[in-house]
């Protein structure tokens, strides 16, 4: 019969209730064993045992576990034991034992029982950790590959009693690098901090290192692509702990060791965020996001999540895809009431019908069509999409009177050179337009490309190096901007408390990219060389493709707003009516699938479009036969 182990600790904590009480009234005697000690001894030692007991039984003190004794057990400890004393006091008063009741004998026995429980729960935790209370020579040296930590904060430290608890990780510590000067020649966990991180490649090469570990969630990127550009240099593994965000139970566990990602290098800093604001306009409102399956719609419902609306509605035309999310988010949130409404946002009355029934107070509008050649070959389908779909939603919007609504945009809508971009544009000067007479605070956000999000080139470039290549970029020339998608969402949410109705916000997107770079990055992430192992091809440009993105239309008024990352474009006076007239004409010639009107009445209403289309031969999209003159000699010019 097993005995428990919560017994086994009373009985123990029994023990040292007796041992601790005779030390304490041996040392009130001046050590001395005299007949007036045991009689005090003997007619106090029942009364202290039955309450300090009964003390800590009621208590928590067994509900933790040892081996893992932290301050919040030296927290339980000293409440029970000061409680326990005192009880003991009171009893002793009660029975009105004077020979025994004295202040220091009390207060003796509160510091030696003390010290007795925080060693017995402390000395498990001190032989898990392998005696770290001995000097390093002594240790069990573990085996493993040479391996050097970047960092010396609070990671590295947790890190390093991690490695030290288990022989087998892999890991050798050998030391630590730190720019921090006053950390220099100083030890952490006994492993010695060796110097800063312009050193690296001396200590790489001294200590025969085989793996690099960054363990500093808070580094800047530039920082990072630093240290990866020294260990490739130096033809050592780099692996990288978690962001921040991903270690908020403060705890760094072996498992969570891994490959540097590209997210990690051409990511940003953490977004600083203003909760109170977010959480003021989401907490306890009906909130509808669009496009909820897509990989924008889908991380901006789950940062709205964590603000506890009162119900998420999640809108896709894509059963699947929304299946999975809606399963996601109720086994994360299954507190919140989650509604998945499969719908086309270019169908005009099924969208008034949901407004009408749910009455959604913020509506975040991120169903789009956004893969550029593929629109140029449907400009259609890009109109009444982008275009159509957002007048849907925008006058439900304003019908109900919501509190909000926001729009996703993209840089493709600046000086537009492909449909997409112009069917974007037209659907953010209908939005401008609509804000100046309505209720609701209508928002648009434009950011460029999302890193992982779906159509991007990283998820191509992966598929590619996995299948052996070849990595195709368009041009060696082609720049673009990135943020990861979480960090999207997140301004796309701060944006959304900034607005005062019609304002356009353009997120700060950092340095742009050369696409090239990326591709090259990618291959050596993926433990390969650019052109030995992988090839890189060119394929040119696709149809509708600029070499660089833009941010702002010329002649737009840029202000800074309250947050370091977002930038207003100053309002403009829009004539509704002729917005909506033009709007109108445009899905009526869709509608018609008319493509040489469209691209004409897309030209009238952003004049910014700057396309040019000259092919020989079979045009991208099927024109209808309306210029006779051009289709005769085969070439097609808007």
């Amino acid at each position: 019969m097993t005995i428990p182990r919560s017994l086994l600790k009373f009985l123990l904590d029994l023990i040292l209730i007796v041992v601790a009480y005779s030390f304490a009234l041996l040392l009130d005697e001046d050590l001395v064993v005299s007949a007036v000690y045991l009689t005090r001894f003997l007619r106090s030692l029942p009364y202290v045992v039955v309450i300090q007991a009964l003390v800590f039984v009621t208590s928590r003190l067994y509900s933790n576990i040892w081996r893992y004794a932290s301050l919040q057990d030296v927290l339980e400890i000293f409440k029970a034991v000061t409680l326990a004393v005192i009880m003991t006091a009171f009893g002793l008063l009660f029975v009105r034992d004077t020979l025994v009741f004295y202040r220091t004998l009390l207060i003796l026995d509160w510091g030696v029982l003390m010290a007795l429980m925080l060693s017995s729960r402390f000395v498990l935790r001190f032989n898990r950790e392998n005696c770290s209370l001995l000097p390093q020579c002594l240790k069990q040296q573990p085996k493993g590959r040479a391996t050097l930590i970047v960092g010396a904060g609070d990671a590295a430290n947790l890190l390093i009693k991690e490695i030290q608890k288990q022989h087998d990780t892999g890991f050798r510590i050998v030391g630590l690098v730190d720019d921090n000067p006053e950390k220099q020649g100083l030890k952490l966990g006994g492993i010695p901090v060796l110097g800063q991180t312009s050193q690296l490649p001396k200590f790489i090469s001294e200590f025969r290192v085989e793996d690099v570990i960054i363990a500093v969630p808070s580094a800047h990127k530039k920082f990072i692509r630093k240290i990866v550009a020294c260990c490739k240099s130096s033809g050592v593994h780099f692996k990288t702990l978690p962001s921040i965000p991903d270690l908020i139970d403060g705890s760094v566990s072996i498992s969570q060791i891994r490959k540097v990602e590209i997210d990690d290098l051409l990511g940003r800093d953490p977004v600083q965020l203003d909760q109170q604001a977010i959480s003021s306009y989401l907490t306890g409102k009906r909130v509808l996001v669009t496009g909820a399956a897509g990989s924008i719609g889908a991380e901006i419902c789950r940062q709205i999540c964590a603000y506890n609306p009162a119900k998420l509605l999640i809108l896709d035309s894509a059963e699947t895809p929304l299946y999975h999310i809606e399963k996601e988010l109720v086994a994360q949130f299954p507190a919140l009431r989650i509604i998945p409404i499969i719908a086309d946002v270019r169908n005009r009355d099924r969208i008034a019908c949901l407004f009408d029934s749910f009455i959604p107070q913020v509506v975040f509008h991120a169903a789009a069509y956004k893969h550029v050649p593929m629109m140029e070959y449907n400009p259609m389908e890009a109109v009444c999409n982008n275009v159509g779909g957002t007048m849907h939603l925008a006058d439900a919007a304003h019908a109900c009177r919501a509190e909000r609504f926001v729009m996703i945009s993209t840089d493709k809508a600046v000086n537009p050179t492909n449909v997409m971009g112009a069917s974007k544009r037209a659907a953010e000067l209908y939005v401008q337009a609509l804000a100046q007479g309505s209720h609701t605070c209508f928002t648009t956000v434009r950011f460029g490309n999302v890193l992982g999000s779906n159509g991007s080139v990283i998820p191509l470039f992966k598929e590619q190096i996995l299948k052996g290549g070849p990595v195709t970029v368009t041009d060696p020339r082609v720049i673009r901007f990135f943020m990861t998608i979480p960090e999207a969402c997140q301004l796309v949410l701060q944006a959304g408390c900034l607005g005062q109705g019609g304002d356009i916000f353009v997120l700060d997107m950092g340095e742009p990219v050369r696409i090239l770079d990326l591709a090259e990055e990618l291959i050596r992430l993926s433990g390969l060389t650019p052109y030995e192992d992988i090839e890189i091809v060119f394929s040119g440009l696709r149809p509708g493709e600029k070499m660089f993105e833009e941010l702002l239309v010329d002649g737009e008024n840029v202000l800074p707003t309250a947050h370091e990352k977002i930038c207003v474009v100053r309002a403009i006076n829009l004539n509704y009516e002729e917005i909506l007239c033009m709007v109108q004409k445009l899905l009526v010639v869709a509608n018609n699938f008319d493509t040489g009107a469209i691209l004409q009445q897309l030209k009238l209403m952003v004049p910014e479009f700057t396309a040019q289309y000259h092919f020989k031969g079979e045009p991208p999209f099927p024109f209808r036969r309306l210029r006779p003159d051009v289709m005769e000699s085969n070439e097609y010019t808007i």
